[in-house]
């Protein structure tokens, strides 16, 4: 039941980026009662988490982006998770993150450890010790100790933007229970896309539902939504219990499920091939491949829980980390173990030719002030003609749903816009390998759906796609191999029902037949 104060409200807002001519909001009236809990659903772009730092005021007291009201009345005490965790910290290592957050409520030095222990329990993020650096964090680990730091604020509102975007499925039920415990007698805006969780557990008194354009189009209680506004549901792409299954059904997605046609080179040299790999962080291993192939054609999804290693992967195999072994790449092979500055600077040369890689971050490949510009950035190097790179672009633009963005700062984006605009950056190059981190983490469904037929599209031409994933439906369903890292080490090579034809790797038929040699492969 509503209360009578409001905790936080803005009436007849407007809002619109610099340079564009649509609102983002248009007269909008918006209020949450204290101690309700509301989520905000709505496709990706529609202005979510805008709305979210308007209501805490930092639009426009400290992002300056032309706004008008009639009325507005902030929170007297909030703390805000944001989408990226890295833009949350203010200090290098975890413990003084945590006692940054506690010295702001004058709590004393002697009771400081117990509490951050207390809090990092609670958000289950387990570590070696307090004195870690938050850059050897994971993702999924950066936003547990985000969330951690928000917790020790004891804040009455608390304002949530994709707190599990980046988790995976155990990693997102842990944060939702924590948050749960601390959410009685405060006040909850959530931005999230899936939440299956969050239905479960109840958390949600009210759901706002938002139409692309930012307008409200209803609002009531969870089931109530889902149930009378089902085919707005569809029609944005937001996520809604039963959405894989329709998606599935459907003509793209069952064309998205056909076995996997056989585009294999079968005389030629695998697209990378890897002996006894290792990737090192700070001097000690931290991802191992004993003996993998990825083949032309191949859509491999790894999986793992948070901090297992499969970013480090990745990153190894675009030449960001120090690695060792044999690692082959398009038959040729490639610079391992101590190299020098020159030796260095050639091997990311290389990999920048042959590889498209997505960081987990977004924000850490942008190179242009201009979303356009940062698409076409790659295909300008590659001294393709003018008339060219516009028409691809705008292929791609469109293929994202970014069309009308073009003179946006790409930091002026959405987390999922963010995301579809790397995933864009890489792929328009087309190359033969691609290196995907968590590309559909903060996208509605539409644009997860069509980030996958459009990988689907370069599998069937040759391209070879490694994506690291949370989202099982892909491992299982939708990629054509399905590898699990855990501890820093590949411990499962599988194919899926989409194969084209049975995995030929040695270590994979040694794992499958339980032989101890394959054990004994596998220990460090």
């Amino acid at each position: 039941m509503r209360k009578e104060i409001a905790a936080t409200e803005v009436q007849e807002l407007r809002l619109k980026f610099p340079g564009e001519a649509e609102f983002v909001f248009k007269d909008l009236d918006f209020s949450v009662q204290r101690g309700e809990h509301v989520l905000l659903l709505g496709p990706s772009g529609c202005g979510k988490s805008t709305l979210l730092q308007v209501l805490s005021g930092i639009i426009p007291d400290l992002v300056e982006i032309p706004m008008r009201t009639s009325a507005q009345q902030l929170p007297t005490s909030w703390r805000f998770l944001f989408q990226d965790p890295d833009t949350q910290f203010c200090m290098p290592y975890v413990d003084e993150e945590l006692a940054f957050a506690l010295e702001n409520l004058g709590v004393s030095e002697s009771e400081m450890s117990a509490r951050m222990e207390a809090v990092l329990a609670k958000v289950g993020l387990e570590l070696p010790e307090l004195h870690v650096p938050i850059d050897s964090l994971s993702q999924g680990m950066k936003q547990r100790l985000a969330l951690a730091s928000v917790l020790l604020g004891d804040p009455e509102v608390l304002l949530l933007d994709e707190p599990s975007a980046l988790l995976d499925p155990q990693g997102r039920k842990q944060i939702w229970q924590a948050i749960a415990k601390v959410a009685e007698d405060r006040t909850l805006i959530i931005v999230e896309h899936r939440i299956e969780e969050l239905t479960a557990l109840g958390l949600v008194d009210r759901v706002v539902l938002f139409g692309p354009d930012g307008r409200v189009l209803g609002e009531g209680a969870p089931d109530e939504v889902f149930d009378t506004y089902r085919s707005e549901l569809a029609e944005f792409g937001i996520w809604y219990p039963g959405v894989w299954e329709e998606y599935f059904a459907s003509e793209e997605g069952r064309r998205l499920l056909e076995p996997a046609r056989n585009v294999r080179s079968t005389n030629g040299p695998g697209t990378v091939e890897l002996r006894n790999f290792r990737g090192f962080r700070q001097g000690r291993p931290v991802i191992e491949a004993p003996q993998v192939t990825v083949r032309p054609g191949d859509w491999i999804a790894v999986t793992g829980p948070n901090g297992a290693g499969k970013s480090s992967l990745l990153l190894s195999l675009i030449g960001l980390l120090p690695t060792e072994g044999i690692y082959m790449l398009q038959g040729g092979r490639m610079e391992t173990g101590k190299l020098s500055s020159r030796a260095r600077r050639r091997q990311l040369e290389r990999t920048s030719r042959e590889i498209g890689f997505v960081f987990q971050n977004p924000e850490f490949q942008f190179v242009a002030d201009r979303v356009a510009d940062e698409v076409a950035f790659s295909l300008r190097e590659d001294g393709l003609g003018t008339e060219v790179v516009h028409e691809r672009v705008q292929v791609y633009l469109k293929q994202f749903g970014l069309t009308g963005l073009e003179g946006r700062h790409p930091y002026q984006l959405s987390l999922g816009q963010k995301r579809r605009l790397s995933v864009a950056a890489a792929a328009v190059r087309e190359q033969r390998l691609l290196l995907l981190d968590e590309p559909t983490f903060g996208q509605d469904a539409a644009n997860t759906f069509a980030i996958l037929q459009l990988c689907e599209e370069l599998r069937r031409r040759g391209t070879a796609i490694l994506m690291v994933t949370h989202e099982e439906r892909i491992a299982e369903q939708v990629a054509t191999q399905h590898w699990e890292v855990r501890d820093g080490r590949i411990i499962s090579l599988r194919k899926t029902p989409r194969a084209a034809d049975p995995l030929a790797e040695p270590f994979a038929e040694r794992e499958q037949r339980g032989r101890p040699e394959a054990e004994a492969v596998m220990t460090k």
